[in-house]
């Protein structure tokens, strides 16, 4: 779905340099939170995506600002590092913008609830579809019980990320759209 920044006449105009960037600044550093080393067991295989979370808030709150180009190098960086099948993330990311933007209308001015139960629906397509694709590549039938567990732990933590890219979008851009 090609997006034209025409088709969000409701959000304000940001014009300065660091609002502009907010939105794919916030993706990378979620994405790169993603990759911190915690010294706990297993938690490589469940950190949640946080990358993810800030690719939801943005298509739904601010779309004008998040390019696809800076979705996909940051998905395909992400690859890159953890040596994930590439471009897996990129593609989920993309993928999962696509969606938002489709189905953003029923989010947008309505109560937390209804945003949290789209991403919970984003989250569990995008999890159970990432766990496909790497069954699929590796020719091996994984155990979904992890990537359950991480789309548990993706959804439990989006109030969190949704309320500091909030008040970080008030802050530097405005009311959201």
């Amino acid at each position: 779905m090609v997006s034209n920044l025409s088709s969000f006449p409701s959000a304000p105009r940001a014009n300065r340099g660091l609002a502009r960037f907010l939105p794919t600044a916030t993706v990378v550093v979620a994405a790169a939170f993603s990759l911190l080393p915690l010294p706990i067991p297993g938690y490589a295989a469940l950190t949640p995506a946080f990358a993810l979370m800030a690719v939801y808030h943005w298509s739904v709150y601010r779309p004008d600002l998040l390019p696809p180009s800076g979705l996909f190098a940051v998905g395909f960086a992400q690859d890159l590092v953890i040596g994930a099948a590439l471009p897996a993330s990129a593609l989920a990311l993309l993928l999962a913008r696509a969606a938002v933007l489709r189905y953003r209308r029923h989010f947008v001015g309505r109560p937390f609830p209804f945003a949290w139960a789209g991403f919970a629906a984003l989250a569990a397509a995008v999890t159970v579809g990432l766990w496909a694709l790497h069954c699929v590549l590796q020719l091996n039938l994984f155990d979904l019980r992890t990537a359950t567990i991480r789309g548990a732990l993706t959804v439990a933590l989006f109030p969190a990320a949704s309320l500091a890219l909030g008040r970080s979008q008030r802050a530097l851009i405005g009311a959201s759209a």
